[in-house]
């Protein structure tokens, strides 16, 4: 098979570069920390949990940098009170950014070599087939999130955590009181709006190389 028309690696290929937007999109979220500054005064966390600003930054910030650093090392909040619970879930939670950062780096590496080799050859429409993918998870996603967050912010625990460990007991860890329900839809909604920049300039790049490549074949 020709590998210009091999199908087959163009709609990989696609599915990879979505998955890499999508990837990066989280990593931009988890690290934008002033999103959650915002939020303390937007929906008034300070007064909400009862603990002071500086606190909740201090341990925000901690908990950040335990989530973004991949070496193991325990759980250890600097000025809240924890369980053992608390500590194993946040451990879990480690796990999976720490795998979304090898995979983010995975699919860049591949949508980079990935694209050099199939737009030399003309596999320009991987880019669009990339932003209908993405254009389907936003959909998806959004209405999900449009008919119950609640619901859809039960269900992804339940799918990605093999214990009820992040039905946190407020008294024996208060973290959960600095991070409501409500900065959590805040936090997915930044993501989105992040694959939606990335669906765009896909698009974008898809009619500016096609209209290249017809200049070409003018000639």
């Amino acid at each position: 098979m020709h590998f210009k028309k091999s199908s087959v690696f163009q709609s990989l290929l696609a599915i990879n570069l979505a998955l890499f937007i999508i990837f990066l999109s989280i990593e931009l979220a988890l690290l934008f920390k002033p999103l959650y500054y915002f939020d303390i005064w937007y929906l008034g966390i300070d007064k909400i949990a009862g603990i002071n600003t500086a606190r909740i930054v201090e341990n925000y910030n901690y908990m950040i940098q335990y989530l973004v650093d991949p070496r193991p090392q325990s759980f250890k909040l600097p000025s809240l009170p924890y369980s053992v619970r608390g500590q194993i879930h946040f451990g879990d939670v480690k796990r999976i950014f720490t795998s979304i950062e090898l995979l983010f780096i995975i699919t860049g590496l591949v949508s980079v070599a990935g694209l050099y080799c199939g737009i030399k050859h003309g596999m320009i429409s991987v880019l669009k087939k990339a932003s209908f993918i993405l254009l389907f998870f936003i959909i998806v996603t959004l209405t999900a999130f449009t008919l119950n967050f609640d619901a859809s912010f039960t269900l992804f625990h339940k799918a990605f955590f093999r214990n009820n460990y992040w039905l946190f007991d407020p008294v024996t860890d208060p973290v959960i009181t600095i991070l409501p329900e409500a900065f959590f839809l805040h936090a997915a909604l930044f993501i989105l709006m992040w694959i939606v920049i990335g669906m765009i300039l896909l698009s974008v790049c898809h009619r500016k190389l096609l209209k290249k490549w017809k200049n070409k074949s003018v000639f």
